[in-house]
């Protein structure tokens, strides 16, 4: 565990330096320019168009994903200054995907221009985000599993052990105030006391980190894939988050962490699955029909990157071929 990567001296302190918020700063970037890259080459996106929506969208994912962790955790929260301190961490993935996802479609709203080409290249990079995220949550030892049978193999279980890691034990982590123990040492002290006597160290438990780390490997792999064989545009977003939407509610099973929030007996990421799962089926299958019967969602021409050579303007006077009418430039009367 480091929750901790580094501490930056100055003269008024020790300023520390959170694996997880390196972890989600790699997970922007990455997404970046997975995005600005995919964008131009397989739909044509105009570049600034596409770097101010992404910048949107990032902030309304962050923003989403906190509101979501304070709304299940109100009462960890003593100050309204103490919303805005993401270091150690306080998001949940559903958050982020909700928030990005409205703040995305308002967006392309406003310049109307359809929403689905641009989630079909946001999708894979949820994928990601988790898997790069989670890896930060590892390093902070939040979002642990269930403790582990005994029969468990040795090597899982040093995977799922996190230390107790005080002050005392280790000096490094003095310059931090927030950080006062394992998350999962914590819980367990509470939770199984007696199990917990003279122990330096949290039970062994399902690393489910490193579960879901995995997971979203092989979901940007099955969602990259998808974007280059598409059939039809929104077939990569629905995809991606009904198989997350079935992962997230299995692996909840395994989860043990109390801030997740509860209700109906699910967890919240339970209910919202429950939600997500049968809207991206019928989903699906209204957009494959639809693209069957009228054609494919196409972009606007203003939308695109103007062609070498030829002036942004001509490209957007461009005739629109096709396209659905609502999506074509509005004629301006002159005097």
């Amino acid at each position: 565990m480091h929750p901790v990567l580094f501490s930056i001296p100055t003269p008024w302190g020790a300023i520390p330096i959170y694996s997880y918020g390196v972890m989600l700063g790699s997970s922007l970037l990455f997404a970046w320019y997975f995005i600005m890259y995919m964008g131009k080459k397989i739909e044509g996106y105009n570049r600034e168009l596409l770097a101010s929506c992404f910048t949107w969208t990032a902030v309304g994912a962050i923003i989403g994903a906190r509101l979501l962790y304070i709304l299940t955790n109100l009462d960890a929260y003593e100050s309204l200054g103490s919303w805005f301190d993401l270091r150690s961490g306080g998001l949940v993935a559903y958050g982020g995907f909700l928030g990005g996802f409205v703040t995305a479609w308002s967006f392309w709203r406003i310049k109307k221009i359809p929403l689905l080409p641009f989630a079909d290249l946001a999708a894979p990079t949820l994928a990601s985000g988790l898997m790069l995220t989670r890896v930060g949550c590892y390093l902070y030892g939040c979002d642990y599993g269930r403790p582990l049978g005994e029969s468990a193999p040795a090597w899982l279980q040093k995977a799922g052990t996190f230390p107790k890691w005080d002050t005392e034990a280790y000096p490094s982590f003095a310059c931090d105030q927030v950080i006062s123990g394992s998350p999962a040492y914590q819980h367990h002290l509470q939770e199984y006391p007696d199990a917990m006597t003279d122990r330096l160290s949290s039970l062994a438990v399902h690393p489910t980190q490193i579960y879901e780390s995995i997971f979203g490997l092989l979901l940007f792999v099955l969602a990259v894939w998808l974007l280059t064989h598409r059939k039809f545009r929104g077939q990569v977003l629905v995809t991606v988050a009904g198989v997350y939407g079935l992962w997230r509610f299995l692996i909840e099973y395994l989860r043990d962490d109390p801030e997740r929030g509860f209700a109906f007996g699910f967890s919240t990421s339970q209910l919202i699955s429950l939600a997500i799962i049968p809207v991206c089926i019928i989903a699906y299958i209204h957009l494959k029909k639809n693209a069957a019967e009228n054609g494919d969602i196409e972009l606007p021409a203003w939308a695109l990157e103007a062609p070498q050579g030829h002036a942004a303007s001509s490209s957007a006077a461009a005739p629109a071929g096709g396209r659905p009418s609502k999506y074509k430039p509005k004629k301006i009367k002159r005097k």
